[in-house]
């Protein structure tokens, strides 16, 4: 269920609000006049919600690729580039 808080709780429970975000990872919705106004979340959980839009693009952009008849990779000659890569750093 959804943690919303009027505008005020922000002006005067900002802490509280911010270890909320972080403990529960979750945003808080803050209402201005009983409508929507505002979302407040951690730097930490906005950072992943912007890493799985990219993802979820990159995704997309894989499958048109398919449907338009792109072959892609062979999933085993990546893997052994990968290792190549890997061992000889090590």
């Amino acid at each position: 269920m959804p943690n919303i808080r009027p505008i005020s709780d922000l002006r005067n429970n900002a802490n509280a609000i911010s270890q909320f975000c972080h403990e529960s990872k979750e945003p808080v919705y803050i209402t201005k006049n009983g409508i929507g106004d505002l979302v407040v979340m951690s730097v930490d959980t906005y950072e992943k919600q912007l890493a799985l839009i990219d993802l979820y693009a990159k995704l997309a952009e894989s499958e048109e690729d398919i449907a338009n008849g792109d072959k892609g990779e062979d999933l085993h000659a990546i893997a052994k580039r990968l290792r190549a890569q890997v061992h000889g750093r090590i």
